[in-house]
């Protein structure tokens, strides 16, 4: 299941923002996301400033994979990537994307 649904992701799709990705599948990767980075927080804990640039490279690392799965979420849908300038906005923007990010899927102009 990491494999499906997060090492692909990292490896297949990393700069991927054409398309569309369903709920599951995006949920999926967010849940195996938080898991690898609280491990890496622990581990990282115990390096002190070593941990520190290990854990902020790999937050870089992840940053493009995760944002591409945000839009193609946000394109099944039916909503423009541009909505995520609403990050932007403290907590109203972050409720409304986050709303975005859980409605069901609706035929669209972005499937292919």
């Amino acid at each position: 299941m990491i494999k499906t649904y997060y090492l692909d992701v990292l490896t297949k799709h990393y700069v991927d923002f054409a398309g569309c990705v369903s709920r599951k599948p995006y949920w999926l990767f967010v849940l195996w996301n938080a898991i690898v980075f609280i491990l890496l927080e622990i581990i990282c804990g115990f390096l002190g400033d070593t941990g520190n640039i290990i854990y902020a490279l790999a937050s870089l690392a992840v940053f493009l994979p995760s944002l591409g799965m945000a839009v193609r979420r946000l394109h099944d849908s039916d909503k423009s990537a541009w909505w995520l300038l609403l990050y932007l906005i403290p907590v109203i923007g972050w409720i409304t994307i986050f709303i975005f990010l859980v409605l069901p899927s609706t035929p669209n102009r972005f499937q292919k």
